[in-house]
């Protein structure tokens, strides 16, 4: 049986509030770009009333909560879109080897790619890397735990 394709056009109909546990203010992604079941991509306009946008700029803490979020919107549309199940809530575990470049102003669009590395037992291990333009502004190896909404 042939993978499903789900197409960036497709993937960008989606409202992100329906596949994240965040609610505003909190949401960090604008839009999924990209979903395979290893690889996920997210589009994201940085606002200027963004909480985490400081001076300017977003902050290292919100570009990890980018990064924390793009797993979640995988998460989230696995589980809404292909299982059929509720949004769980996920956990940062662990941050790794987390090197910021260079902070995004608001107005730009970052792009936030996660590569899923192992997933076992609840625990998800991936490494992300954020873009701005074409050049690379952070990366970050993270374990997130999820579970279920209650």
């Amino acid at each position: 049986m042939e993978p499903i394709v789900y197409t960036e056009e497709y993937l960008r109909t989606i409202d992100v509030h329906d596949i994240l546990p965040q609610q505003e203010p909190f949401v960090m992604i604008g839009r999924m770009t990209h979903f395979e079941m290893r690889t996920s991509t997210t589009e994201t306009l940085i606002g200027d009333s963004n909480i985490f946008v400081d001076g300017g700029k977003l902050s290292a803490s919100g570009m990890l909560e980018n990064i924390a979020q793009t797993c979640a919107a995988r998460i989230g549309f696995y589980n809404k879109y292909i299982l059929h199940k509720d949004v769980q809530v996920g956990f940062i575990g662990a941050v790794r080897n987390y090197v910021v470049y260079s902070l995004p102003s608001a107005g730009d669009v970052i792009t936030t790619k996660v590569d899923i590395l192992e997933e076992v037992f609840g625990m998800t291990l991936a490494v992300a890397e954020i873009r701005n333009g074409g050049e690379v502004i952070a990366s970050a190896e993270i374990k997130l735990s999820v579970r279920n909404i209650e």
